[in-house]
This record gives C-alpha cells, structure tokens and sequence, in this order.
C-alpha cells in the first residue's frame, strides 16, 4: 500500500473548501467526500432490458437503472479498447494526444496528468481491477494507482478515507464469441435472436448473436455481485455508482467503426441521496438525454470531487458542482485498427450521426486477424462472395462514400445514408462544419500518417509537437477535406498538393489521385516523382495509384523499397497496399519473405508481421516455413 498524499487533516480542510462550492439549489453539502464505485464491462452496447432490449436478460443492471439514472446518449468516443481508455484515464481526446492508434505505445504530454493523480491528491484511496491498456508508455499504472491488480479493492483504505475503484469485467468481451458454445448449451435461442438488418441470417450469425446475449447475461450478473458486495459492506448509502460499457459491440461492424453500434454505451449513474445536490434535475429511475462522451469522464470526477477542473482536460462536466450546459455533439474517432489503417470522424447531435471517411478507398470489412476469429464474421464474407447479401449486407464489403449522415431515431441502425439528399443538405453543412471545427480545435493528429508522425515527432508527444508552432494543421485539414471528396475538377490542385514542403499535404494529395483512379491519369508525371518522395507514407498512396493506372513496375520498385525501411508503421502500410492491389509477383513475394525475416528483431507491435503472415497464408504459403513470431 502507498503512502498517503495528503494527512486526512488536510484532507478535511479540502472538503470544507470543496463545500464551499455553489450547489445552485440551496441545498446543504455534505462534509465528505463521496465514494465513487466504477463497474465497467468490455465490448457491448445497450443490449440491455433497461434500455428496451427485450431480448436481454440483466435483471441487476436493470435493477440499478431503476434506482439511478439512465443515460440515453453515451458514447465512446473511440470505438475501440485502448484508445477509448486512453481519453478517459486522461481527459484529452486520444486522437488530440496522438494516442488514437490501436495499439500504440507513443507518449502523453508532460503538461497532462491523468485522473487517479488529481483523486489521490485530494485524499481518495484509488484502485484499479485491473484493466490498464491506456495506449501509451507514459502512464505506470503502479505509480497513479493505489493498488493495481486482480486483487485491487476499496476495503485495503485507510478507516474513513474516501476511495474511487474501479471493476472491470471482461466476460462480454469480443474473445467470447472466438469459441463456440453449442446450440443446445446456450440459453437464448439463435432462431430468436435479433439480427440487425446489415447482417446476413446465417447459421453462424444466428449463434454468435446468441452467444452474445448469454455473455451479456453473464456480465450483469458479475455486476450483481459487485453491487451485493457494497451493500454487505454498509457502503452505498456513500457511494456513487457508474457502470458503463466501453465501448459498442460485439459483432462485425460494431466495434472499431464509429457507428452507434460501435460507440454508443450503456450508462447508469446511481446517487444516494445525500449526494443528490450533484445531480437534483430528476428522480432516481428517470432517463437522461444528455449528450456525454468518454472523455467527460475524469472533468466529472473532478467536478464531483470539488477539484478545479484543469484548463487542458478536453470534456464536459455532467455532475457536481462544475457542471456545464448540455453540449451540442459528441466527437468520435478511429485511427489504425492492428495491422489495418484506416481514418473516420464522427460527430452526434441528439438525432443525427455524421461520418467523414478519410480512407472512402478502403472497404469496411479489410481482414483484421483477431477480428476474423468469430465464425459470425466469416460466415457474412462467405455470404457476400457467394452472392448471398442484399444491398444493405454488401456494403460492408465494398468502398466506403467520404461522407455518411443518418438520422438515427427513424434509422437506428444507420442503414440509409442521408447525405447525397437535397433535403438534408443544411443538417450535413451543418455537421461537417462541426466535425471540422473540432478537429481544428483539439489540433487532430491523426492527419499526419503514422510512419510520418514517428519522423517528425520523435520522443515528444504530439499533443506538444502540434502545439509546437513546428507545423500548421489547417491547411493540412483543408487538404484533406478537398482531396478525399474524390472531385475530378480538383485534379490540378490534388497535383499541386504534390508539390507541397509540407508531407502531409503531399500524402494528401497523393490520396485525392488515388480516389480519382482512372481520372488521376493526367497526374503519372507528378505520380511518378511522388515515388521518390522522403515520406514513405507519400510513396505507399503513390505506389497504388500508380498500380491503378497500369503503372507496374515502377510502383512495385518503390513498395519493396518501403518494405526495407526501418520504420515498422511504413512497412506496415506498404503491407496494406499490397494486399489490396493483389500483387503476388515473385519479386513482391520475395521482398515480403525478407521483410519478415530482417524486421523481426525491429519490431515491437508486430502489426507489419501480422500484415506479412495474412498475405503469406493468402498466396498459398506456410508461415511455419518462416520459423518467425508473427503476431504480437
């Protein structure tokens, strides 16, 4: 156990002065600190009986709904584990503090400390059971935590000492469905099951939604446990309890894609009454509509807490005494998923969702290695190639629009995209400029490619390097947006982005001709001088464009090249290339095999050795041949 912080003397002066904070309804503040209890569960999203799913069963999760109250729109902001973890241990969107990529080890600010640091300093004994993945290797969860472990609990505090713990059960996790439990074993019936309307009603799919549901059961009743322990220890009268999910799931095109089935959460907040001055709008039971995010997680803490929320943290308070007004939208975000890079933003308003594809090239479903170990996954790509999926099921399969805009409460599962009606054209104005005053906002990283940003960056975080004045991210965003709409009469600008000084305004160009495919043709000069660019990034989109145009030889010259480079995260990319151009010539082949064999001792992901062993077992070959560690 560490030592203490603060002696509770202090301790007692810092809740007299957090006391002093206006309530704004007249109410006397209790002269303590809350306890605050943290129940989080992986990979699901609102499929539970409090949230209207008659197919669930979670009768203790639905139990504290009706104590507490129900949030109605809760997002994760990214759709997917560490990045998701790394806003909320921080308070910064992981896409602000160039953390966005799963998973990645790059640094946080100096500038930025996370939650647990402000909790402990105010008194709090904190514990973590024990989920860390904060997507960075600047954060020692035995250093911010009190205790760290399976074996982490608020009973090990000092007498009388407020505690914040954290419970994180991992039993609805998207590796729950990697092995199949028999029809006849489950307790939700597959022929019962609700199949949303982008999934194909295979065999497959039927069990693994089933499957699913059982594990959501399962997790509600670890919850009940959680929640029968505080009672037996007289503690809830005292403690406030959250239980969220983190992030959408579980089936294919849930998590890692930033729809509602991707990001949006359950959440319960249960305050016992004599907190209830942090929350005195409506009654336990009643539901609230109010936008809140991830990354309004640790100001809320502080504002529960009476600590003064820092100028940095990037959220909204939506309890205590330093609660904002209800925001307008919710931002999201995904970055590099393992070994396959893509980039969306999304923006939620009460009623609509936009999405901005900056990869619109890229099909949705790119084979990922731990994704396609559900049997759901498998079955819907047998089903499409078999000609088996009506238009809404092949999507997934196919190249994304740069824009998607739904109208969530008629289309709950965003399956008609509003964005190319006229009738519409003010709602998407109005949310493409929101998405991109956001960006500009938290200065975006994400428009830097990642083999790029370890160059540019080094050992500095990029929450710094961008604020740094070492580069000038509008113009970078204003090139992106202009290259990825895919407009043939931008053919002359998308070449003169080629000539920029700036590389990421070059590896935007190079996208937009990309996009443009056989209208690029105009731009092979400019192409072909992008091959011999310095960013490796600029010379990977070159390369497929020029693959597209017929040009061959050159681009493959240039792929093996990459597929040299010391950076992994280029490597990586150039991996993704060829898979997508379909090149299995013996010198692509060859070049591959001694990528794998040099990079294995430069490599700490391995995602460029994922990459490499889809491709190998792809064209034919055995990956026990290579006597190699492909996947991390």
């Amino acid at each position: 156990m560490k030592t203490k912080s603060l002696t509770f003397g202090f301790l007692f002066f810092i809740v007299l002065i957090s006391a002093q904070f206006s309530t704004g309804c007249g109410e006397k503040v209790p002269e303590e600190l809350p306890n605050i209890l943290w129940l989080t569960s992986e990979d699901n999203s609102p499929f539970l009986g409090c949230y209207g799913d008659e197919f669930a069963t979670t009768p203790n999760l639905d139990k504290l709904a009706s104590e507490g109250f129900l949030y109605t729109h809760a997002y994760a902001n990214a759709p997917v584990c560490a990045p998701a973890r790394n806003t909320i241990i921080t308070g910064v969107y992981a896409n602000s503090g160039g953390n966005q990529h799963m998973r990645s080890y790059y640094p946080i600010s100096e500038a930025i400390k996370t939650y647990p640091d402000f909790l402990r300093e105010a008194g709090y004994y904190c514990t973590n059971n024990s989920k860390t993945d904060y997507n960075t290797n600047s954060i020692d969860p035995d250093e911010i935590w009190d205790e760290s472990s399976r074996d982490a609990h608020y009973k090990n505090r000092e007498p009388g000492q407020p505690f914040f713990a954290v419970f994180n059960t991992t039993i609805s996790h998207e590796s729950s469905l990697h092995d199949s439990i028999p029809n006849e074993q489950l307790r939700h019936n597959p022929e019962e099951a609700p199949i949303p309307p982008h999934h194909p009603t295979t065999p497959a799919m039927k069990h693994d939604w089933a499957q699913y549901y059982d594990k959501v059961e399962d997790m509600d009743s670890q919850i009940g446990k959680w929640l029968q322990e505080l009672e037996e220890a007289g503690l809830a009268e005292n403690t406030i309890v959250f239980y969220y999910g983190d992030h959408g799931g579980v089936v294919a095109r849930s998590k890692r894609y930033v729809y509602e089935t991707g990001t949006r959460v359950p959440f319960i907040v249960r305050i016992p009454e004599k907190y209830k001055h942090l929350f005195s709008e409506k009654k336990p039971g009643s539901k609230v509509d109010r936008l809140i995010s991830f990354v309004d997680l640790a100001p809320t803490l502080l504002s529960i807490a009476g600590i003064k929320i820092a100028d940095w943290m990037q959220g909204n308070a939506f309890l205590g005494n330093q609660k904002t007004e209800d925001p307008e939208y919710a931002y999201m975000f995904r970055g590099r998923m393992d070994e396959r890079y893509d980039m969306s933003r999304a923006v939620r308003d009460q009623k609509f969702r936009y999405i901005r594809n900056y990869m619109p090239y890229r099909i949705y479903g790119q084979h990922l290695e731990y994704l396609w170990r559900a049997p759901s996954i498998r079955s819907w790509e047998e089903a499409y190639k078999n000609g088996e999926c009506n238009e809404t099921q092949s999507r997934f399969w196919e190249p994304k629009p740069a824009e998607e805009l739904y109208d969530t409460e008629n289309d709950p599962w965003e399956i008609n995209n509003l964005a190319g009606n006229p009738e519409y054209e003010k709602v998407l104005e109005r949310m493409r400029s929101a998405n991109k005053e956001w960006m500009t906002r938290i200065y975006d990283t994400g428009f830097i490619p990642e083999a790029d940003r370890v160059e540019r960056a080094g050992d500095l975080s990029m929450y710094d390097y961008m604020r740094s004045g070492k580069i000038e991210l509008e113009p970078i965003i204003e090139a992106a947006e202009t290259a990825t709409l895919g407009k043939p009469e931008n053919l002359e600008v998308l070449k003169s982005y080629l000539k920029n000084k700036e590389p990421a305004i070059r590896y935007w160009g190079a996208t937009g001709l990309l996009i443009l495919k056989e209208d690029a043709r105009p731009a092979l000069p400019e192409l072909k001088e992008a091959l011999n660019d310095e960013s490796a990034s600029v010379v990977n989109v070159a390369a497929e464009t020029l693959y597209n145009l017929g040009e061959n030889e050159a681009a493959k010259k240039a792929l093996l090249s990459v597929l040299k480079n010391p950076n992994e995260f280029a490597r990586c990319h150039a991996l993704n290339v060829i898979d997508c151009i379909g090149d299995k010539s013996p010198e692509i082949v060859e070049g591959v095999v001694q990528m794998i064999h040099k990079a294995e001792s430069n490599t700490r992901n391995k995602y460029d050795m994922r990459s490499a062993k889809w491709l190998i077992e792809k064209w034919g070959l055995d990956p026990d041949e290579f006597d190699v560690e492909f996947a991390w």
